[in-house]
């Protein structure tokens, strides 16, 4: 998990990649929970607030 700090340094694209990265994670951390092989629930909802994290602060800088 980074700083916002660091997030906030990030150009658009960077960002847009990172969220497309954690949405992949995500899919596979719900794929792991349903076939019962997910041991780091916690995981799910750090990822979650990640997407959460990027998604603010690209709209705050990138989307005027």
């Amino acid at each position: 998990m980074k700083k916002i700090k660091e997030y906030r340094d990030l150009k658009a694209k960077e960002i847009i990649e990172k969220i497309k990265d954690f949405r992949k994670e995500s899919l596979n951390l719900r794929f792991q929970k349903a076939s019962g092989q997910l041991e780091n629930t916690v995981r799910i909802s750090i990822v979650r607030k990640e997407i959460a994290r990027l998604k603010t602060i690209y709209n705050e800088n990138f989307r005027k």
